[in-house]
């Protein structure tokens, strides 16, 4: 290809949105026009399905529910005007209790006032406030400065409270589940009720939660008398909520402009309701990966941000991207194996890591460069004329040049900074290039089954834990003579929970391996 053909299809292939200093180039995959007149009919599709879901259509028929995230930032579209009150009293709400508590209204019982944000949550009550934090946040200036219980590993608890040792009385729990049955979430929960109850602080008087009205939660917080609650709704999906209470909270209390992120949001979603392809980013981004992926996931997308500041973002972008099209059955339920798999880290990290790989390998993937135009920071020159910045920008061309040399294609991401408006455009965009490509591939985004099998069988293993606990006598026995006095004889998982059990001191262990060890109460 010569140089004015590169160009030409450059600005053929790049979209912007000016308002935002927001631009997508994807001229180095294989869009062209013909790839467009194909895909005319089904994009068509996917637009008339977005605008159906944003006019409020039950959008996720396994549980008659409608999806409408897109109302967070713009409630006059939200289909009654009863939904529109509350998105609009929960935003003012949140900024209320977040003033109240950086001037000190709302303060804690042994300490002057909340120093420290401590969050409980899983999957996208965790993700999402975890990539807004650290993209926006700086510690030493943060109004509170956050920490994470995200998992339920016991190791992970204690390393985060051994991170608030001595601040614990000056630290605000905020707990978010919307069923408040979240066996993760309630797990931090208890843990961090022990943490303060060692400290001989109570929770309750140091907690929020953030929860759908009436679960178990929401009468557990209202019962206890904690400090309030905020809503989730049943038409918001955890992946997608991270401009409800759920992402707005913390971030306000971290000390976040929330105002510009729901902006940042509410302009990308006008920005991308456009049926241009070419001129509508989220269009172009869903287009592209179809192209690359030839329509069956067959290659993953690599998501690679030259900035620090965005090294969370490809975690967040796995569970939205992920979760939503990971799909075996498509929306007339016939087998799909549908999907689109994330991963990355940071640039120019992932040039000493995997790109030699990227350029030279396996050819399993499409390269999702994130371009931040300002370097910030602090200015100086590494050598004359050239600042670090500098560098990290160079790597950044450089490598994609690298990768379209050998045919390996890319989209590049470009925004001006990173601040709480390029943030909330952020997580606009990819929500809706989630929701097109789904509807390109005919799947539902909006619902995820795999999720909830994943619980049911962890909940029949902890279920089957207790019966061989309860099984484990003064005489030792194998794995497979504890399994055959069980009603349904498992013995490869009896023999696994019975190590797990060994290791962690609720049971004793005699020899090794599946047929040699035995086992016995402890």
């Amino acid at each position: 290809m010569t140089d004015a053909e590169r160009w030409d299809r450059y600005r053929r292939f790049r979209c912007e949105v000016p308002g935002l200093g927001l631009s997508v180039d994807a001229s180095r995959t294989g869009l062209d026009e013909p790839f467009l007149r194909h895909m005319e009919q089904a994009l068509a599709r996917a637009f008339d399905a977005m605008a159906s879901l944003e006019r409020g259509a039950v959008a996720n028929p396994d549980e008659g529910r409608m999806v409408g995230h897109y109302w967070l930032r713009a409630p006059r579209l939200a289909p009654t005007q009863g939904i529109a009150r509350e998105i609009e009293e929960t935003a003012a709400a949140v900024k209320r209790f977040a003033a109240s508590v950086h001037a000190g209204r709302v303060r804690p019982p042994r300490a002057p006032a909340f120093t420290r944000l401590l969050c409980a949550g899983i999957g996208g009550s965790a993700l999402g406030p975890m990539f807004v934090a650290d993209a926006l946040g700086d510690p030493g200036r943060d109004r509170l400065e956050p920490a994470f219980l995200d998992n339920t590993d016991p190791d992970g608890f204690a390393r985060t409270f051994a991170r608030l040792a001595g601040r614990l009385p000056e630290t605000l729990v905020v707990v978010t589940s919307k069923s408040g049955g979240t066996p993760e979430t309630r797990n931090g929960m208890l843990a961090a009720r022990a943490a303060l109850r060692e400290a001989g602080l109570d929770l309750p008087a140091q907690a929020v939660a953030i929860t759908q009205a009436g679960s178990a939660l929401d009468r557990q917080a209202a019962a206890e008398g904690w400090l309030a609650r905020f809503p989730m709704w049943d038409w918001v999906g955890g992946r997608t909520s991270e401009t409800s209470a759920v992402g707005l909270l913390p971030a306000a209390l971290q000390g976040i402009d929330v105002d510009a992120l729901l902006a940042g949001a509410a302009a990308c979603d006008e920005a991308t309701r456009g049926r241009d392809p070419v001129a509508n980013p989220a269009a172009l981004l869903a287009l592209s990966w179809f192209r690359e992926a030839m329509g069956q996931g067959d290659k993953a997308l690599v998501v690679l941000p030259y900035k620090d500041r965005l090294l969370l973002f490809s975690r967040y972008l796995q569970q939205l991207v992920m979760e939503s099209l990971g799909k075996r059955l498509d929306l007339q339920g016939r087998r799909a194996d549908q999907g689109l798999t994330v991963y990355g880290n940071k640039g120019s990290t992932d040039q000493h890591a995997y790109v030699q790989q990227l350029r030279d390998g396996l050819h399993d993937f499409t390269a999702l460069f994130v371009r931040v135009l300002e370097a910030g920071g602090a200015p100086g020159e590494v050598e004359p004329g050239v600042g670090a910045g500098d560098y990290l920008h160079g790597f950044l061309l450089g490598t994609r040049a690298a990768l379209s040399e050998h045919g390996r294609g890319s989209v590049t991401l470009t925004v001006p900074r990173v601040d709480a408006r390029t943030v909330g455009a952020l997580v606009a965009l990819f929500e809706r290039a989630v929701g097109l490509y789904a509807s390109l591939v005919g799947v539902n985004a909006y619902h995820q089954p795999g999720v909830e099998a994943g619980k049911t069988a962890a909940a029949s293993l902890l279920a089957l834990q207790r019966k061989v606990r309860a099984a484990l006598g003064p005489a030792p026995r194998t794995a497979a003579e504890l399994a055959s006095a069980l009603p349904e004889p498992d013995v490869e998982a009896v023999w696994l929970l019975l190590e797990h059990l060994a290791a962690n001191g609720a049971a004793r262990q005699e020899g090794n391996g599946p047929d040699g060890a035995r086992f016995r109460s402890a």
